[in-house]
């Protein structure tokens, strides 16, 4: 007789009221999340639509950068790199309300493939040395670079010397953050990318959309997109950014390090032309006189 059931089918058995109110407070705590907007797939709705805003970038008429100019560091590719460009790595984790809904620091960068003027891949040529805004930036004059405001908070590109506790999270090399506060950490100049002709162009102005290199003031180490360190980001596949020279057999920095600060097409149609033809000459510049 012990295999006969001496209850009803709808009788309840066990914990069940207990269930029963653990289950109705899940359902009440996600729809007070969800009414705040605190789900996970809204805070990623959230980041996307605003790091992914369309941004317009500055127009040069003479040819050359100025401090508080918004331009895109992108990088021409080379061996088993794509073009990429200097990006703000955030994921859902780096998003705060207080005092308002931004990214907050420190906060990751890496290299993203896809060349858009956006939130995400534009920076603002900051004085450090007191120069006004407008003024001419020149070849080896310290600058800062930094997001713009808003959302992105104006957070500082920020190096320091590499460390057991502080480096790039896959090779190991110099780490390359945002931060929120200008610092020496923060300072980078433009130095002229053949080293034969370095000397020349120290103190000239500093054309737009040529190909040079950004290095960091404290540590002596340039800009660099690593091509086979590849990290996968809530953006898709992209580039590990750090700041170390690679030179060549003749001493000479290589493409890794080599990096241009694209502006605007003065015509309004986005992107200079530069650009958006994907023509980028190697050859050198005329010298820009002060």
């Amino acid at each position: 007789m012990a295999h006969i059931r001496t209850y009803r089918t709808p009788v309840k058995m066990g914990n069940w009221f207990e269930e029963q109110r653990l289950k109705e407070d899940e359902v009440k705590e996600h729809l007070e999340k969800k009414e705040r907007g605190e789900l996970a797939g809204q805070k990623m709705d959230f980041l996307k639509e605003n790091i992914l805003k369309p941004v317009k970038f500055s127009v040069t008429n003479d040819g050359t950068l100025h401090f508080g100019d918004i331009v895109m560091l992108v990088n021409m590719g080379g061996g088993n790199r794509e073009w990429s460009a200097v990006s703000i790595n955030a994921d859902v984790n780096s998003l705060t309300k207080i005092p308002s809904p931004s990214i907050q620091a420190p906060c990751a960068v890496s290299a993203v493939r896809s060349v858009q003027p956006c939130t995400r891949t534009a920076f603002v040529i900051t004085s450090v040395d007191g120069s006004p805004e407008g003024s001419t930036l020149h070849f080896e004059q310290s600058f800062a670079l930094k997001t713009t405001s808003g959302f992105a908070r104006g957070l500082y590109l920020t190096s320091d010397l590499q460390s057991f506790q502080k480096c790039a999270k896959k090779s190991r090399l110099q780490e390359v953050s945002l931060e929120d506060s200008d610092s020496f950490l923060s300072w980078w100049k433009i130095v002229y990318f053949d080293p034969q002709e370095r000397l020349e162009y120290e103190g000239l102005p500093v054309p737009a959309n040529v190909k040079v290199l950004i290095v960091h003031c404290k540590t002596n180490q340039a800009l660099a997109v690593l091509g086979d360190q590849v990290l996968w980001t809530m953006y898709g596949k992209e580039y590990e950014l750090t700041a170390h020279t690679f030179l060549d057999s003749h001493k000479a920095e290589q493409d890794n390090n080599h990096w241009i600060l694209c502006t605007a097409d003065p015509a309004g149609d986005g992107l200079s032309e530069v650009m958006l033809t994907f023509n980028f000459t190697v050859n050198p510049p005329t010298p820009l006189h002060s």
